[in-house]
């Protein structure tokens, strides 16, 4: 049997996930071109993760206590929980870094698990919209008489209970045994977190490319819904700057190797979170009314194609089916 890596071995790990915000001080450095690339980017990261922050408290609000609630709005209630739990962590940890006084290691884990839980349950929230849209545009008469009242809320709930249990066992073992957190850590952590990754992203990849294929059809004929628009611009955006910080930890954890750097990464990662409050409004905006509507308004107009059946056209011979559904 292997013997079991030491706690400085550990650290040597994950003190590479924080690199980037582990070396900023107050004043900007000049010693080298990449370390004030590195500083700049860490400043930039914090700036859109407030901003991000800000609109996915928004949507929060109005999905929450100032709209009814649909199927759909459940998930997209979820994701920005996720998104708002995600940018907070890391902005918090981010100052807490600079100012803070914290044993190292602890913070390092701490870092790795605020970050990790709604990361995944994000990736695993668009799984779940985008599969359930594609079902949706393949199986339309299935979707609308077999599909479950209350599986929104309940795969939800479920998501988040898998990844906190996850996760709140490792910090739980950290504190219990830490010798087995170190076998763990290097053996059990890696192989679950991997393999859940690589299955969501390529649920990702073919609902992303079943709906493009989707939208393409419908704009040959008619203005594709907004709300395959919004499932697909989510998906891409997260592909596209989410991705990137998975690929990170999941590179690092094997080897030794740099795919990506940390501060690129996680810039990314805030950009993915962010962009999601922005998608709805612009796609719930009409440019040609003037005057200001409602937030709340643009946003249930971004989410209001519930009724939308699986040619593209409104489905008008069940109008109450999201009462139903929801």
């Amino acid at each position: 049997m292997a013997e079991s890596p030491t706690a400085e071995q550990l650290e040597s790990v994950l003190d590479t996930t924080v690199q980037a915000s582990a070396t900023w001080s107050l004043d900007p450095p000049t010693e080298a071109p990449g370390v004030f690339l590195h500083y700049w980017m860490d400043i930039l990261s914090l700036v859109i993760a407030l901003v991000g922050l800000v609109g996915n408290s928004i949507v929060l609000w109005l999905l929450g206590f100032r709209t009814q609630r649909s199927p759909f709005s459940v998930y997209i209630l979820n994701l920005a929980a996720a998104d708002a739990l995600f940018l907070g962590s890391y902005f918090g940890l981010s100052i807490w870094e600079i100012v803070g006084d914290l044993n190292h290691f602890f913070l390092l884990l701490l870092e790795l698990c605020l970050l990790g839980l709604p990361y995944c349950v994000g990736l695993s929230l668009l799984a779940a919209i985008s599969t359930e849209r594609c079902l949706s545009v393949l199986f339309p008469l299935w979707y609308r008489c077999h599909r479950p009242k209350r599986m929104s809320v309940t795969l939800c709930t479920f998501l988040w209970a898998l990844q906190g249990l996850f996760w709140g066992l490792l910090v739980a073992l950290y504190f219990l045994n830490k010798d087995q957190f170190y076998n763990y850590f290097y053996s059990f952590l890696p192989f679950v977190q991997f393999t859940w990754f690589s299955l969501l992203t390529c649920v990702l990849g073919v609902s992303c490319l079943t709906l493009v294929l989707r939208v393409q059809c419908s704009s040959q004929r008619r203005r594709p819904p907004r709300l395959y628009l919004l499932v697909l611009l989510s998906v891409l955006v997260f592909l596209l700057c989410g991705l990137p910080l998975g690929v990170f930890y999941a590179v690092r954890f094997f080897s030794s190797f740099y795919l990506i750097p940390f501060g690129l990464s996680s810039l990314l990662a805030c950009v993915s979170s962010s962009a999601n409050p922005f998608i709805y409004f612009f796609l719930g905006s009409q440019w040609r009314r003037r005057g200001r509507e409602p937030l709340r308004v643009v946003l249930q107009r971004a989410l209001g194609e519930e009724q939308v059946g699986g040619d593209g056209a409104k489905d008008t011979s069940h109008p109450n089916i999201v009462g139903r559904l929801s």
